[in-house]
């Protein structure tokens, strides 16, 4: 069963895009190499300052995993230090088209 992660963030006033997206990037890819299921990641700009940052996983176990793991992650301090009012919703995928 396919899970999508959405988490809405607002970077911190003093952050550059640039140094977000180089940041996130480098978050993906050690994901990616220490935790296996992410599929696909998206990101979107809702407005100067906020941002949709979509996870797509294999599966919620790969997803838990992950989230377990991930704090553990000096890219995933790095990141989380750029942004402010992070929320997170969890989705089952269970139509596409």
């Amino acid at each position: 069963m396919t899970i999508l992660r959405l988490t809405r963030f607002t970077l911190k006033p003093s952050v550059e895009t640039d140094t977000m997206l180089s940041t996130r990037a480098e978050l993906i890819e050690a994901v990616r190499a220490k935790f296996p299921g992410l599929t696909e990641t998206r990101l979107a700009k809702v407005d100067d300052t906020t941002w949709l940052d979509l996870w797509r996983w294999e599966s919620n176990e790969s997803l838990q995993a992950a989230l377990a793991g991930a704090p553990a992650l000096p890219q995933a301090a790095a990141a989380f230090a750029l942004v402010e009012d992070a929320t997170e919703e969890r989705m089952e995928l269970v139509e596409e088209r």
